[in-house]
């Protein structure tokens, strides 16, 4: 028997007493003030369509399209309406009834093609490096020579450098001094391709704190992007793969260091109740996944702080502080830092537009969400941000950038990396 994400259920969706609550927080509806686009008006449609009283088009899967997936609606209801469950079936459904359009279409498979496949990934960052080294993506940008979807897409490029392109990771790193717990971490897409600093800093901080760390060969995508994008069939295939290659070793723990994976991960318990050769499987699994931030919170630290004279903003990630409801502990983690002043940001529940493939599927709403993020971060005049999902951290840069501004940003292990090791923030 196959997993299959099932269709939204009557009583799931009649959890929702529309008390309105999730309107505020809800970054669409705060940008166009719309009822269907809300998540109690996306609730309203999902009952009409498992009603039979409105049918599939363009114009209600629009709806659902236009949501970002951030789950801010979910600590802000009394009712306990399980809404990422929800769109995320609902998601499913509308991949299977409407026919998407063409330059839509190609676009999302474009991304399903190469995002979720780190081999293919880095080797687009090899192409992509060239593209900047030789001049073209400078004249690119300059001319405005590109269709505007695909400069809005090409915008959210980092810097890349040829170091970054080659960088592998060793598949065991040994606890310094006595150890104190075996684990293994997955290496991820974007973040082993486009961040790979915040992998190595990962392994550094968990060596010095007195774990081994395992890096198991063969890593591919965890599902994250293609479940939230109801590929509901890719995203299992690719949840099995994830699953069979972390039981091969025992480990204490699995960790995440990019916040839309973790969640993802420790859903695989959900996605797979009801399939009887994997239930078990998914369930061991979850139940190890920890957030890099959530384990280290838990861990009595060992390893001696060094001080960082900087006053750091914290961005909470959507899937890190909504889905897996971490908030505290990377904050506990920068707050142990000596020096290091955090501040927080206004309205920080709010989206920065992100959210997994959003800002390359939906790049106008998009950049409407980021702006509120960036004008909320800069009013608060950090030296640095520390945000730990990588489609943050590249879609605040790219926001900055349009300004013609700078402002540093790591993940937040890689700022007790810097403390650890008694070396400066990174770049």
């Amino acid at each position: 028997m196959e997993a299959q994400v099932k269709p939204p259920e009557r009583p799931l969706l009649d959890d929702c007493v529309h008390c309105g609550f999730c309107l505020p927080v809800c970054p669409t509806y705060v940008s166009w003030g719309e009822e269907m686009d809300s998540p109690r008006g996306r609730i309203d449609l999902m009952r009409g369509l498992a009603e039979g009283k409105i049918a599939w088009s363009d114009a209600v899967a629009a709806h659902f399209d236009r949501c970002l997936g951030c789950m801010a609606c979910m600590p802000a209801c009394p009712s306990g309406v399980k809404y990422d469950v929800l769109i995320e079936r609902t998601r499913a459904d509308l991949e299977k009834h409407v026919t998407r359009g063409r330059e839509d279409r190609r676009r999302r498979e474009m991304i399903f093609r190469v995002f979720p496949h780190p081999g293919r990934l880095r080797a687009v960052a090899a192409l992509l490096w060239l593209y900047s080294r030789t001049g073209v993506q400078a004249l690119a940008r300059k001319s405005r020579l590109l269709p505007k979807k695909l400069a809005k897409m090409e915008a959210l490029l980092p810097e890349i450098s040829f170091d970054q392109v080659r960088a592998r990771l060793p598949e065991r790193v040994p606890a310094r001094g006595p150890k104190r717990a075996k684990v293994a971490i997955l290496a991820g897409c974007v973040q082993r391709v486009f961040f790979p600093g915040v992998n190595e800093a990962t392994l550094r901080v968990l060596s010095a704190e007195g774990c081994e760390v395992l890096v198991p060969r063969g890593q591919g995508c965890c599902g994250a992007l293609s479940i939230h994008a109801g590929r509901e069939e890719e995203a299992l295939d690719f949840a099995r793969e994830t699953i069979a290659l972390f039981e091969r070793e025992p480990v204490d723990a699995i960790l995440v260091n990019a916040a839309g994976c973790g969640s993802n991960m420790k859903d695989y318990v959900r996605l797979f109740a009801d399939d009887p050769k994997w239930a078990d499987r998914a369930r061991a699994f979850s139940s190890k996944v920890r957030d890099i931030n959530e384990f280290l919170a838990a861990l009595p630290p060992v390893a001696t702080r060094h001080p960082i004279r900087a006053r750091v903003a914290y961005h909470d990630s959507c899937h890190l502080a909504h889905a897996q409801r971490i908030r505290e502990q990377p904050r506990k983690l920068l707050s142990g830092i000596p020096g290091l002043e955090l501040v927080e940001i206004p309205d920080g529940d709010q989206c920065c537009g992100s959210a997994g493939i959003y800002n390359l599927v939906q790049p106008e709403s998009s950049e409407e969400i980021g702006t509120r993020k960036v004008d909320n971060v800069l009013s608060v005049k950090p030296d640095f941000l520390a945000s730990a999902n990588p489609g943050c951290t590249l879609q605040i840069q790219k926001l900055l950038r349009q300004r013609g501004m700078t402002l540093r940003a790591a993940h937040p292990i890689e700022i007790l990396d810097a403390s650890l090791s008694a070396r400066p923030l990174p770049e």
